[in-house]
């Protein structure tokens, strides 16, 4: 498979477990259509042209030919300096021949954008019973406080790495995480969990939090107790990172009983104790495991890869 043809699909891929449906998505892409027309000399050339068929900033192909065949490739979380030196490596040792290096967390411009991806929380939360435009106003808040926190930022650090030792290197976030928010939510809305412990439960059954358990990094209740109540079941699985504290309240109005998150900061826990809302934090790591695993498992149904798992991913097909 090209790499482009891997990137191109990993998009098609992350669109169609999307909360946002084909004509929100193309507002999305018509959007920035319109932004680009209305450009001129150096903002127009510095645009970024991926934003006009993909829908995911922080989705990108971050170095290297977009004719690269690709059969081999190291997969983790995060593929920084030391997992491209890694692959430099075991390149020139002949123990392997790594065609792509392929990061889930964003690199490069895709991580300096991250903020872009976050709208389809406002999507997801309206989903939940938030108006659309309270859902907005409080994810634009939250973006633009993410923008200020990126932006003193060495985005290409690892991009230049890259570059240097010429070995093809891509990240696709947000793709990967609409994979797991989407199978744990119809998971959890065809099972409706009566209490929390019914929630650990089934994550627990779900080899990737298996693993993270093993590893000191499982589910685990943050807020309730195990024979509490779930209620509705919130994933809150994507959209590039946290969203708003001021949600939380509006999520329990409109009668959400427990959130399932990946992670929760400890300013982002302050908040939520209040709200009467359980929280079950599933796992940073087996979550992000998860969601590649489904997307890589989509992937290989065009063209198989030979992976190479590291930097926390494991490799589990289904």
């Amino acid at each position: 498979m090209r790499l482009i043809d891997l990137y191109r699909l990993a998009v098609k891929k992350g669109i169609e477990k999307d909360v946002r449906n084909k004509s929100e998505i193309k507002e999305v892409l018509d959007k920035a259509r319109r932004e680009y027309k209305k450009l001129k000399g150096a903002d127009k050339r510095a645009f970024d042209l991926e934003k006009l068929t993909n829908p995911f900033a922080d989705t990108r192909i971050l170095y290297g030919s977009p004719d690269t065949d690709v059969r081999t490739v190291m997969v983790g979380v995060d593929m920084e300096g030391p997992e491209l030196l890694l692959a430099d490596r075991l390149n020139q040792s002949d123990r392997s021949s790594i065609d792509l290096v392929l990061a889930h967390h964003p690199e490069g411009l895709a991580w300096a954008k991250l903020n872009d991806v976050m709208a389809l929380q406002a999507n997801m939360l309206n989903k939940f019973g938030i108006p659309m435009d309270v859902a907005s106003e409080l994810l634009k808040e939250r973006a633009d406080e993410v923008s200020r926190s990126l932006a003193g930022s060495n985005h290409f650090r690892s991009v230049d790495i890259a570059r240097l030792l010429d070995i093809p290197f891509m990240c696709m976030h947000t793709v990967a995480d609409n994979h797991v928010a989407d199978y744990l939510q119809k998971l959890f809305d065809k099972s409706k969990p009566n209490k929390l412990s019914d929630v650990i439960g089934a994550l627990k059954r779900i080899p990737e939090y298996e693993d993270g358990l093993k590893k000191g990094a499982g589910p685990r209740i943050l807020v309730g107790d195990p024979g509490k109540k779930a209620g509705k079941v919130f994933i809150d699985m994507t959209g590039g990172t946290e969203g708003p504290k001021r949600v939380y309240p509006r999520l329990s109005q409109a009668g959400v009983g427990t959130i399932v998150s990946m992670h929760l900061s400890e300013e982002h826990f302050k908040y939520i104790k209040g709200e009467h809302i359980n929280v079950v934090i599933a796992g940073h790591m087996a979550s992000d495991n998860l969601g590649m695993n489904l997307l890589l498992d989509e992937i290989e149904r065009v063209a198989p890869l030979n992976v190479i798992a590291c930097s926390g991913f494991i490799r589990i097909k289904r």
